[in-house]
C-alpha cells in the first residue's frame, strides 16, 4: 500500500500542534500517528529533539515509514499506545516534553471499504484497527445476546439495542453475518421507520459500539492517561483529541482526578491521604473546531481537544 492511499485529515490541527508548546530540543510522542499529519508538523519544529510516532494499524505504519523517512529525528513504532511505558523504555527514554493522542478513527480506515468500518460500503465486517484479534463479525456471530445488547446500548447509546440484537440473533441462527451491508439490513429491519427519519444513519450507533468493543477503545483511556502524564516531564503537555461523548467524558474525568490535590475532609487539621495534583488542566472547557474547519471537514464536528500540563 502506497503512502498516498492512506489519507487522513487532521482535526483541530493548528490548535493541537500549538498546544504542545514544542521546544526544538524536546522529546515528543504522537500516540496515534495515522497518516502522519501531526507527526510531520511536530518533526518540522524539531532540531536536536526527537519524535516517537506510534500506531497500532500496520497499514498506517507502512505510510508513516514512507512519509517520515526523511526526518532523522523520528522513530516509528508499531504498537498500541496503551503500552507507552514499555515502548519508551525499549528506546531508552525516561521522560518526554509532550504527548498527543488522537482517539478518532482515521479517514483512511473509514473510507477504505475493505477495513469494514463504514456502513456506507459493503465489505467484510471487520473494524479492527490492528487487523488482528476479534473482528466485528466475530462479535456479532459469537457473543451472547446479553453481551451484544450491553455493548450496543452502552457504547452506542442505542435505545433500540434489544430489538437490534434480537434481529441479529435470529439472523445468525440461519447464516453467519459476515458483511457490513448485511448488518445494516438487519438494523434497518429492527428500528422503526419513524426513528430512522431522525438522527442520521440508523446503523451509526451500532457500528460505533462494535468498533469500540472490538478495539477496546474505552477501557484503555483512564490507565493510559495516567501513564502519559507519568512519563511527562515538568511542564510537559498532554493533548488528547476525542470524537464522541463517551471518550470525552473519560478524558475529562481522568484530568480531573490527576489535577485534584488533597481529598481529606475539610475539618482534618493535616493531610492524611497523601494525594497531590500531578497536572494542571489548561483547557477548562474543551477546544472545539471553528466554523471554517467544520465547513471544510464535516467529520470534525464532534471533535474536542483537552490539554493538561505536568506539574
Amino acid at each position: 500500500m502506497s503512502a498516498n492511499s492512506f489519507h487522513h485529515i487532521p482535526v483541530l490541527f493548528n490548535e493541537t500542534i500549538d498546544s504542545l508548546n514544542i521546544k526544538p530540543d524536546g522529546i515528543y510522542v504522537d500516540c496515534t500517528s495515522g497518516g502522519g499529519g501531526h507527526s510531520t508538523a511536530i518533526a518540522k519544529r524539531l532540531t536536536t529533539g526527537r519524535l516517537i510516532s506510534i500506531d497500532r494499524d500496520p497499514q498506517a505504519i507502512e505510510t508513516l515509514k514512507e512519509r517520515l523517512g526523511g526526518f532523522e529525528c523520528v522513530t516509528v513504532v508499531h504498537d498500541n499506545f496503551f503500552n507507552i511505558k514499555s515502548v519508551l523504555a525499549n528506546l531508552g527514554i525516561s521522560g518526554v516534553d509532550g504527548v498527543l493522542a488522537d482517539l478518532g478513527v482515521s479517514s483512511h480506515q473509514l473510507d477504505e471499504p475493505s477495513r469494514g468500518f463504514s456502513f456506507h460500503h459493503d465489505a467484510p465486517l471487520d473494524m479492527r484497527m490492528s487487523i488482528e484479534g476479534m473482528s466485528a463479525a466475530d462479535a456479532v456471530n459469537n457473543l451472547s445476546q446479553q453481551e451484544l445488547q450491553k455493548i450496543i446500548f452502552d457504547y452506542g447509546e442505542e435505545k433500540f439495542a434489544p430489538r437490534i440484537v434480537s434481529e441479529i440473533v435470529r439472523e445468525r441462527e440461519v447464516a453467519p453475518i459476515e458483511t457490513t451491508d448485511k448488518l445494516v439490513e438487519i438494523i434497518r429491519r429492527a428500528i422503526p421507520m419513524a426513528a430512522q427519519r431522525e438522527g442520521g444513519h440508523p446503523a451509526k450507533r451500532t457500528f460505533q459500539a462494535l468498533r469500540i468493543a472490538v478495539n477496546n477503545e474505552l477501557d484503555i483511556i483512564a490507565p493510559t492517561l495516567k501513564a502519559l502524564c507519568a512519563i511527562s516531564r515538568e511542564g510537559g503537555r498532554v493533548a488528547v483529541l476525542t470524537f464522541h461523548s463517551l471518550e470525552d467524558r473519560l478524558v475529562k474525568l481522568g484530568y480531573k482526578e490527576l489535577s485534584s490535590g488533597c481529598t481529606c475532609p475539610r475539618d482534618f487539621p493535616v493531610c492524611v491521604c497523601g494525594n497531590k495534583a500531578s497536572v494542571k488542566v489548561l483547557s477548562k472547557k474543551p477546544i472545539l473546531p471553528s466554523k471554517e474547519e467544520l465547513a471544510i471537514n464535516p467529520r470534525s464536528r464532534s471533535a474536542k481537544l483537552r490539554i493538561c500540563e505536568k506539574l
